[in-house]
């Protein structure tokens, strides 16, 4: 694998709040790919609010402009907003669940891989192991290729989630101060 497909120029990351009703799902893919858009990643869940749902889109729009795209999905009746966030201003994270051959003489130097990338060990089997690891794209990336040598059996990515990330600056609402 080596350099992170999401660390690549040209992706777009779009967090997109839409109402969590039947066929929404299919109207934005569609939408990207009538523009010949290729969607590279999709998560969607529901939101804490079971009237809506969450999509995060990364798109592969290498040197296009995707404000076109971005007014249609405005215009869907289901998409209440859409957020891009931009390289360096979201928390991002991806799940990866990959089994790998650990037969018992190399299963401690599996599991202390797993320790140093924060991995769990979510089932074993006679001579397999699955792990399950969350972290940034790059993260998840290095440790897909630190634990391929050790033997993919299967392997599977959720794709990106992506929240702008939060200010951290103190509100400057100015307090009245009464003193005695």
């Amino acid at each position: 694998m080596g350099q992170s497909h999401y660390a690549k120029t040209g992706h777009h990351i779009y967090s997109v709040l839409v109402e969590n009703r039947f066929g929404v799902l299919t109207r934005v893919a569609a939408l990207f790919a009538r523009r010949g858009f290729n969607i590279y990643s999709l998560a969607v869940s529901p939101t804490d609010d079971e009237r809506f749902s969450r999509m995060t889109i990364v798109v592969d729009a290498e040197g296009t402009p995707l404000e076109q795209v971005v007014k249609q999905l405005h215009k869907l009746i289901p998409v209440i907003k859409i957020a891009e966030i931009g390289s360096g201003e979201g928390v991002e994270r991806e799940l990866m669940l990959v089994t790998i051959q650990a037969e018992a003489q190399n299963r401690s130097v599996v599991t202390e891989l797993a320790a140093i990338f924060e991995a769990n060990v979510v089932d074993v089997g006679h001579d397999s192991m699955t792990l399950m690891m969350a972290g940034t794209p790059d993260q998840v990336d290095a440790f897909g290729d630190l634990v391929r040598p050790h033997g993919v059996v299967e392997i599977q990515r959720t794709g990106r989630i992506a929240l702008p990330k939060l200010s951290h600056e103190a509100s400057h609402k100015s307090r009245a101060v009464k003193t005695a």
